[in-house]
């Protein structure tokens, strides 16, 4: 079905890519063969990193012709196996294309090449009093990225996530054709959502080469409350009341002692209270502190009247970092406490995020293996992680394996999803399609196969 890269094609590219942009087979460094966490692995042929549109078609074009598979790759922080090369080929690496294009207060959007980190992003945009809603925990992913998962983060819960600030889109196809998806009105009924269909697709519709992304104004003022519970249950309790309240907060984040105390570890740094089991952490944001004041006033009245031991203001410079420095390091924090781990990116209603965390509880007992969690609680989307912890190899697969059938099971009798925003890459295809059925499988290759006839692009991943 596919091509390996022959020496003819690798001149084809060095007539036009220099050779600080291409690398070849023994050349390629090994950080390219993976991606930050998923535990998939495999060497593409040819590593080439592209700078403009023209170039990625005229990649494209050839790639086609000649049935050669192409991985589209940004920052590597990907925790599926999404950017990961595992038919060989080539992997096209966007993150030289980093240019901020276009800043339009008119319009209140910014047009942006892929490569651009979302730190860089947020940084320029704050700095002209304007806002990027979606905030994913790891700040140094790319936006091509963050489209290509439909990445959500912590303040999902009031602003939404990626999906709904992306007006338009260029896009790269398979054939090398390059289509401008969307533009820079508010609404349009214009047909079927091409764009929508490639937000999220990571990378198996086509390459995207710019982006133009909503705004909203800055908020000037932003308000965090710690809020501490005996105990898990009586936290995530909590968070349908808060959501129902017309509170309306920015994040309703969850974290339990175990993971704050991992965080403190790995930082070095003291968190300002790890007294209790759980905590839940909850944002504000508005123009004015007289704004914000009655909706964090009744939110921690609503945690005191439903059990919370206190709710503490994060009102200094030291709390605020000491705080999100040790949310930001959670990831890193539980991957530094073992030898390997892999996650569970489940989504479930609101409601039956507590059902979920207790059942992992269970079944860690049940398989004696140490499964830490946090997550976006607003949202009901969980991070789970199963550790090693210096199992041997078989009964490392095992455990994993029986782990990730009974959570994802249990995610699907409980209404929920296999992914909340880190997607579905090669690591957690069985899953899905488990999750699925046949019918929307179908109707998933088929958008693939219309896209991409000769399944070149990012193949084995999601379909």
């Amino acid at each position: 079905m596919y091509n390996p890269v022959q020496d003819a094609d690798i001149a084809y590219f060095q007539s036009f890519i220099p050779s600080d942009r291409l690398f070849c087979r023994d050349d390629i460094v090994d950080d390219y063969f993976h991606d930050e966490l998923s535990g998939t692995q495999h060497a593409p042929e040819l590593l080439i990193f592209a700078a403009s549109t023209g170039e990625v078609s005229r990649i494209m074009q050839y790639a086609y012709a000649h049935s050669i598979p192409v991985t589209t790759r940004g920052s590597g922080t990907g925790l599926v196996g999404a950017a990961v090369a595992v038919k060989g080929g080539i992997l096209l690496c966007t993150a030289k294309m980093n240019q901020i294009l276009e800043l339009d207060p008119e319009n209140l959007t910014v047009t942006v090449q892929p490569g651009v980190l979302l730190m860089e992003l947020a940084e320029y945009v704050e700095s002209h009093q304007l806002f990027y809603p979606p905030d994913p925990g790891e700040k140094s992913a790319t936006i091509g990225g963050n489209i290509s998962t439909n990445a959500g983060g912590m303040r999902a819960v009031r602003y939404g996530v990626t999906r709904d600030y992306v007006r338009a889109l260029t896009v790269v196809l398979a054939s090398g054709e390059v289509v401008q998806l969307g533009g820079k009105v508010v609404k349009n009924s214009s047909g079927y959502s091409l764009l929508n269909l490639m937000i999220g697709s990571e990378g198996t519709l086509g390459i995207i080469t710019e982006a133009v992304l909503k705004l909203l104004p800055l908020p000037e003022k932003t308000i965090s409350l710690l809020v501490p519970f005996e105990t898990m249950e009586a936290a995530l309790a909590a968070v349908p009341l808060i959501a129902r309240s017309g509170t309306n907060p920015t994040a309703i984040e969850y974290m339990s002692r175990d993971t704050i105390l991992f965080a403190e570890d790995y930082l070095g740094k003291q968190f300002p209270d790890t007294a209790y089991d759980a905590y839940l952490l909850l944002t504000f944001d508005g123009n004015s502190l007289s704004e914000i004041e009655q909706n964090y006033s009744r939110a921690a009245d609503i945690c005191i009247e439903n059990g919370a031991i206190d709710a503490y203001f994060i009102d200094t410079d030291e709390r605020k970092k000491s705080v999100w420095d040790a949310r930001g390091a959670f990831l890193e924090a539980i991957k530094a406490s073992t030898d390997e781990m892999d996650e569970c990116d489940v989504v479930v209603p609101r409601s039956r995020i507590a059902d979920f965390i207790t059942y992992t509880h269970a079944l860690a007992k049940e398989l004696d293996i140490r499964i830490p969690s946090f997550g976006h609680a607003g949202d009901g989307n969980l991070h789970i992680y199963i550790c090693r912890d210096g199992l041997d190899d078989a009964t490392w697969q095992q455990k994993l394996s029986t782990a990730f059938e009974k959570m994802y099971a249990k995610s699907a009798a409980f209404g929920g999803q296999v992914s909340g925003e880190h997607g579905i890459g090669y690591a957690k295809k069985p899953y899905l399609h488990e999750h699925l059925g046949t019918v929307q499988m179908d109707l998933m290759r088929g958008i693939k196969a219309a896209f991409d006839p000769k399944y070149i692009l990012n193949p084995e991943k999601i379909v």
